[in-house]
């Protein structure tokens, strides 16, 4: 099969499994697993910041975010189509007792002036605004980029309204690599950052939560609370090490194997819209004579797996296991659709 549901199938490499055999462990919810310290210390370093935590995904990373910034009843701000809001399961009613003002943002991106507009003034009958969170690149704007300049200026918002700004960088390091930004630029700017290795990166499982030392103990003790505390848990933050050593500057194929395959569909007679693609993210409309079910399903047919993502639209998702040799044959089944 080739499988472009989503970067999160991706297998480990050999050189990663190698990798993963020879990795020093202990037990790290007693702080002493040396492969989660290292990984850690070196995402931190990466950005800037302080202190890492590794967890088991990035729903975790986000959660964690969410509930050391707030406290119950107050409301964060994010775009209507944020992961943290659409794909995390009531996380942040369930988990922190927070509401959530939406943003019609464009593409997944919101811009200063629509958080501005969204703080709630000081009145005892509105929630109390407290954290902003973005999501780069945006999973569901198509693997969209945010301008740094834009998100310096939702920062400054920030500033003058005493709120945190948390980033969902799930897919940062194709943002970084597609947009020619450095990772220290993000560090700087926001106040806590999740990063995600399992999917353009490549490892089994997990995700670091970057901050400050004191924001990353707070942190720590509510990972606990949500059953994330890990003990071998080095084999996986070896694969990590290894990702962010190897597997970053990579990144820049799928994103043209992505505008490959979306240059041919775009030739199609059933294919609408397709979002601009600036990293490893197709996103389709599909019309006329067949509809988004459909086309997975003649796929699928040819052994290529994508996923409708709506009554209207089918996403493709190019990533590590995607060779060359894969995209040139889904290239010719599209054409033969």
């Amino acid at each position: 099969m080739i499988d472009f549901r989503s970067d999160t199938v991706t297998k480990p490499t050999p050189a990663m499994l190698d990798f993963m055999f020879k990795a020093k462990v202990g037990d790290d919810v007693f702080g002493e697993d040396p492969s989660v310290n290292e990984l850690e210390a070196m995402s931190a370093d990466m950005f800037g910041l302080e202190a890492g935590l590794f967890c088991p995904s990035g729903t975790m990373t986000n959660q964690i975010a969410i509930k050391t910034h707030t406290q119950p009843g107050d409301e964060l701000i994010c775009d209507k189509l944020s992961h943290i809001y659409q794909y995390e399961g009531g996380g942040i009613a369930f988990n922190s007792g927070c509401s959530v003002r939406l943003i019609e943002g464009y593409r997944g991106r919101i811009t200063a002036e629509q958080v501005k507009v969204a703080i709630n003034p000081d009145d005892v009958h509105k929630p109390h605004t407290s954290l902003v969170s973005l999501e780069n690149t945006a999973n569901r704007g198509g693997g969209s980029c945010y301008n740094f300049d834009d998100i310096q200026q939702v920062k400054e918002v920030c500033l003058q309204n005493n709120l945190k700004l948390h980033l969902d960088g799930a897919r940062l390091f194709n943002a970084l690599i597609a947009k020619k930004e450095t990772a220290k630029q993000y560090g700087a700017t926001f106040d806590t950052i999740s990063i995600c290795l399992s999917k353009g990166l490549g490892i089994p499982v997990g995700s670091v939560l970057l901050g400050s030392k004191d924001f990353i103990k707070k942190a720590r003790r509510i990972r606990k609370v949500f059953g994330g505390g890990m003990r071998q848990a080095g084999f996986m933050a070896a694969a990590g090490i290894y990702a962010l050593q190897h597997h970053i500057n990579r990144l820049a194929t799928d994103h043209i194997h992505a505008q490959e395959i979306a240059a041919v569909l775009a030739t199609k007679d059933f294919v609408g819209e397709i979002f601009p693609v600036e990293t490893n993210i197709i996103i389709f409309e599909v019309k006329g004579r067949l509809s988004s079910q459909q086309l997975s399903a003649k796929l699928k047919e040819h052994n290529i797996l994508a996923i409708a993502i709506s009554p209207t639209q089918v996403r493709i998702v190019v990533h590590l296991d995607i060779t060359a040799a894969m995209v040139t044959e889904t290239i010719q089944v599209i054409k033969s659709l």
